[in-house]
């Protein structure tokens, strides 16, 4: 085609070509000691050669690397960048010294999660200080939105209707992690009613056995909106939940103006 347009099917070959060097990105990201070729070649379903174009791309890039083995991984650049956008995010900045008083205080791990769809992204976590045994979650890692503490009081601030929750649950079964876990959207609307009545919300060992959290919604970007929520997340055998219910009002104190919607700091 004469002018430069290129034709609507070379198009889509960039496009289609653009989603795989993201396949092959997102899949290195799962293997923090390496990958073969072979392997993301299963893993993605596409040609090797495909993937090997990819690979080079990013390589490239500094995004990918190879170790001595032969082996793909995360290059450091894409580490750089990641954790130079992470530690410069205005609410990280500002929640990282909340969730360090808290882990020293309770001897727990505290977390900053924001709201995903249907799921909740764990955005900082702080573990104890002490040699305590400490939760597996990662920054970065995901979980179901009902099942957590965080998740539901976001939900709660986003589902204030019956017709709401419906429609958020819609036809797609609600997951259940544990015993607990609340996995009908009638029993979703009255926690979210129970949260909006208390100010915070529960996690009882919905989310994983033996796991118990606290939750209370974050306002560092929005005097209004919540941009996130901040949870102590204990191990019940050693902090049960009454524990964390009864000092609600020394979490809050920690937290300060960043748990107060209106306030502008």
């Amino acid at each position: 085609m004469a002018g430069g347009a290129a034709a609507p099917d070379q198009a889509d070959d960039r496009l289609v070509g653009s989603d795989r060097v993201l396949a092959v990105l997102k899949e290195l990201a799962g293997h923090p000691d390496g990958v073969t070729l072979d392997e993301l070649t299963r893993a993605i379903g596409s040609p090797k050669p495909t993937v090997h174009r990819a690979l080079r791309s990013l390589r490239r890039a500094g995004l990918a690397a190879q170790d001595a083995r032969g082996h793909y991984l995360l290059g450091d650049e894409f580490l750089r960048m990641a954790f130079a956008h992470h530690e410069a995010r205005p609410e990280h900045v500002r929640i990282r010294p909340v969730l360090e008083a808290l882990a020293g205080r309770f001897g727990e791990t505290a977390h900053y999660a924001v709201l995903d769809g249907r799921e909740v992204v764990y955005r900082a976590k702080v573990d104890p200080p002490t040699g305590a045994a400490r939760l597996t979650s990662t920054i970065g890692g995901r979980n179901p939105a009902h099942a957590t503490g965080v998740g539901k009081l976001l939900l709660a601030h986003q589902l204030t209707t019956r017709d709401a929750v419906d429609a958020w649950v819609g036809d797609t079964p609600l997951e259940r992690r544990t015993a607990h876990t609340v996995v009908t959207a009638a029993a979703l609307h009255r926690s979210l009613e129970l949260i909006r009545e208390r100010g915070y919300a529960l996690d009882e060992e919905e989310n994983e056995a033996g796991v118990g959290c606290l939750a209370l919604a974050v306002y560092a970007l929005s005097p209004s909106v919540p941009s996130g929520a901040l949870s102590v997340s204990a191990l019940t055998y050693r902090t049960p939940l009454s524990t964390l219910v009864a000092a609600v009002d020394e979490v809050r104190a920690v937290l300060g103006p960043l748990g107060e919607a209106g306030s502008r700091t």
